[in-house]
């Protein structure tokens, strides 16, 4: 309505315009002809020729192919792509990944969905459904259309999706708006969307429905076109009145549907029929969506249109072309967009939360997925992850996989209880072989003593009284030094203990062989046999460690994966096979030293010790045996902890079981550490 106003206004002023339409814009319910697509052809004369130039104030004509189908042709409407373009960045603004597509049914709408559908899914939007609407040019046809095809209608009221994108023009929104007003017919429940349509919607409303509900569009997002109010424009309206022009029947149909009057009384109608219009109705007491006091973007297109053509007639007039120009209007002026009261959520299915990914449903859309929780050591700190991370190396998944958090360097200390306990530990069993020694030294003279050569329980008790200290190696933060001496003094020293019991064994075997008359291993007997093996032995197991150090070195390290959230400080080991030659050549000592001592443990010797070397040697295998398994199974802190506690153990057996049974004697039983006891035991 207002766009035609501006038309007639400006068309007083030049008499050589003449102007038609393919569109007449009557909101008030008259006939409709075409479509958005309005062209003004318009008709000139000048110097004697006819001329004829077009310029659209409807849809945009993309492409190469308007311009050689109308290449006299000029659009006065803004490209459609950048509203395309402002819809999907609004969609993904509010995370509305699943919408509903509604388009008018006909070659403009099939253009739109071949456009916009791709443009979504490159986007990660989904579409629900897509809905067509019919194109109509009177309201007998919407209605036997919408009745013919409301089941199919129905699949908007069945969505899933909470947000509608409309593509249409003000006949498709008759035919939306009247779905609406009949749905409650069918006990179909209120749509409650989201509408977003673009600058080509109009809610315009016919004389019949200005008292219907437009409360299903409350909330719409549009996208209009650019306008401004040219000057003097509400004033116009203002003075506008149905007598104003003679013979312009628009305006007086218009007048008498909007207000719902009759200018003239006809000869058969009753007085109360319909009441009689005074030409001074307000045009601002009309509903918005039947007329609007300011221009649209649609008006303005129209007004642009006719003002290019009047300026450049009214320059051809005057003869001179700089004498006017367009006046350029006030900057464009967006209101501030209201907080929604209720931000609804338009997506297939929920959100995948941060500590899941996305996983696809086959034979559904992408929009549509499953989540699925993160593997172990991984993490997604957003929604919707397509993939859960692995978190850096010094870092790891909180207990519910959404972020990485600094892993907690991890070594055996000496202020946790683990590490309390294994201290005490040696501690007491290095002061309790202090006290054996002294207790042997004070008692060097007595029998009990010298039976099993002395020098000998020296050594092994100093080795052992080694062994427990080299169990301090194993507690603390590893360094260079401790990692260099923790494996290589502790297999020296059990080696030197395990030589010493082997020599032990030796002797008492060829001690009973040398009491037999005429043997010859009388000469093999004394300190020089027993003090060889136990260099040679101890030498062996030296020149393994010293070859050691050599090649491959035990060094301090970090692993970072063995234990969850620690970054285990430890001593790699440098080469495990020379770890396991160490190992395993003070078993071959002990397997050795076991088989003999079992050999001599029913001599008939005084002060036999080799039924305890025995028991000793079945102990220190059995914790040895059980350490490998257990060493292999364990990580971090807590195989150091197994590695120390194993030579406690062992060392602790082997002091145990073979000089409790001394210092019972020497201690205890004072009476039985005398010659006349050793000669007793030896009858």
């Amino acid at each position: 309505m207002n766009a035609l106003c501006g038309i007639e206004h400006l068309t007083r002023f030049f008499p050589l315009l003449c102007v038609m339409t393919s569109a007449v814009l009557d909101t008030v319910g008259k006939r409709r002809k075409g479509n958005l697509f309005a062209v003004m052809n318009v008709f000139l004369v000048q110097k004697g020729r006819f001329l004829t130039r077009q310029l659209t104030y409807g849809s945009f004509l993309p492409g190469q192919h308007a311009k050689m189908q109308y290449p006299f042709l000029y659009q006065m409407v803004p490209n459609e792509a950048h509203q395309h373009i402002g819809v999907v960045h609004l969609l993904q603004h509010f995370g509305w990944t699943w919408v509903g597509l509604i388009a008018v049914d006909d070659d403009k709408g099939d253009r739109f969905l071949q456009t916009i559908v791709p443009m979504l899914s490159q986007n990660g939007i989904c579409y629900s459904f897509i809905l067509r609407l019919p194109k109509w040019n009177y309201l007998d046809e919407i209605i036997d259309l919408a009745i013919q095809h409301f089941d199919s209608y129905t699949i908007a009221f069945e969505a899933t999706a909470k947000v509608f994108f409309v593509y249409g023009e003000p006949p498709s929104f008759q035919a939306l708006r009247f779905l609406l007003f009949a749905a409650p017919f069918f006990s179909l429940p209120p749509l409650g969307r989201v509408w977003i349509v673009t600058s080509h919607w109009d809610f315009a409303s016919l004389s019949v429905q200005k008292d219907w509900d437009l409360q299903s569009f409350h909330g719409t997002i549009s996208f209009t076109a650019h306008s401004n109010q040219p000057s003097g424009f509400p004033k116009f309206l203002q003075m506008l009145k149905p007598s104003w022009e003679k013979g312009d029947g628009f305006i007086q149909d218009f007048w008498e549907q909007a207000f719902s009057c009759s200018l003239e009384m006809s000869m058969g109608q009753e007085k109360n029929q319909k009441k009689t219009c005074t030409g001074e109705e307000n045009l601002e007491s009309l509903p918005g969506s039947v007329f609007e006091m300011s221009m649209t973007g649609h008006s303005y297109n129209v007004y642009n249109a006719v003002h290019a053509v009047a300026l450049s007639l009214h320059a051809i007039y005057k003869s001179s072309p700089n004498e006017r120009r367009l006046i350029e209007g006030e900057k464009q002026f967006f209101q501030k967009v209201q907080p929604w009261q209720v931000h609804p959520l338009s997506v297939c299915n929920d959100n995948c939360y941060p500590g899941y990914s996305r996983k696809k449903k086959e034979g559904e859309k992408f929009c549509c997925y499953d989540c699925a929780p993160c593997p172990e050591g991984m993490v997604s700190k957003w929604k919707d992850m397509d993939a859960c991370a692995n978190c850096p190396e010094d870092q790891y998944p909180n207990k519910e996989k959404t972020q990485c958090i600094p892993k907690v360097p991890s070594y055996l200390s000496y202020k946790e209880n683990l590490g309390v306990s294994l201290v005490t530990l040696a501690i007491i069993f290095s002061f309790l072989t202090t006290l054996v020694l002294l207790t042997f030294v004070k008692h060097s003279n007595t029998p009990v003593v010298k039976a099993n050569n002395h020098t000998l329980t020296y050594i092994l008790l100093i080795s052992l009284l080694l062994c427990f200290l080299c169990s301090f190696l194993f507690i603390g933060k590893p360094g260079k030094a401790i990692c260099l001496l923790r494996q290589t003094a502790f297999g020296i020293v059990f080696s030197v203990a395990l030589s010493s019991i082997l020599a032990k064994t030796i002797t008492v075997v060829l001690a009973f062989m040398a009491t037999k008359p005429g043997s010859r291993m009388r000469k093999w007997v004394g300190k020089g046999l027993s003090n060889s093996i136990v260099l040679s032995c101890s030498f062996v197991q030296t020149g393994i460690c010293t070859l050691w150090l050599r090649t491959c070195p035990p060094f301090p390290d970090t692993d970072m994966h063995s234990v969850m959230g620690e970054i285990v400080l430890e001593c790699n080991e440098g080469s495990a096979v020379m770890f396991y030659c160490v190992l395993g050549y003070m078993g071959f000592l002990a397997i050795v030293s076991f088989f003999v001592a079992f050999l001599a443990r029913k001599l008939p010797d005084s002060f036999n010790e080799a039924k305890f070397i025995t028991f000793s040697m079945l102990v220190f295998c059995s914790v040895w045996l059980t350490f490998i398994p257990t060493y292999q199974s364990t990580k971090g802190k807590y195989m150091v902890a197994v590695e120390s506690f194993s030579i406690l153990s062992s060392s602790a057996g082997l002091l145990g079981c073979i000089f409790f049974p001394k210092c019972y004697i020497i201690v205890l039983r004072p009476e039985l550490n005398s010659k006349a006891q050793l000669i007793n035991r030896k009858k």
